[in-house]
């Protein structure tokens, strides 16, 4: 075997790791319904509970924006995050709860910390662009 192909085998992306679209769709499946249910977001998603298509639109953009920020195949073909939460006025701490949501739906699913903490980190370098934008 030569080093190129240990050195492949050994290197795993994060999109790897997370399980693939399926994986991802799992996290965004269990973020959005834990944002429906949290007491300080929630009502930024009450408006889309009986417009199941746009949630599934919703979920299908940030399955894609997960997908290439994590080293997927594809490119994310859809609105920059300041313009996707232009107007929104969102809060620092309804960000946090955002990212608790997603963090602790990738806990119930049994990914390991530093998956996790990978995670945290993109979601934390993303945070200045969708505070009060």
């Amino acid at each position: 075997m030569t080093r190129q192909v240990l050195e492949d085998l050994l290197t795993v992306t994060l999109y790897e790791r997370l399980g693939s679209g399926a994986g991802i769709r799992r996290i965004v499946d269990g973020a959005v319904a834990a944002h429906m249910d949290n007491p300080l977001i929630g009502h930024r998603f009450a408006p889309y509970a009986d417009q199941p298509e746009r949630v599934e639109e919703i979920k299908q953009h940030t399955c894609d924006f997960f997908a290439a920020g994590s080293g997927g195949p594809g490119d994310y073909r859809g609105r920059s995050m300041a313009h996707a939460h232009r107007g929104m006025e969102i809060e620092p701490s309804e960000y946090d709860a955002a990212c608790d949501d997603i963090l602790g739906t990738m806990e119930a699913l049994n990914y390991d910390a530093p998956t996790r903490g990978e995670v945290r980190e993109i979601l934390q370098s993303l945070k200045p662009e969708i505070i009060h934008v």
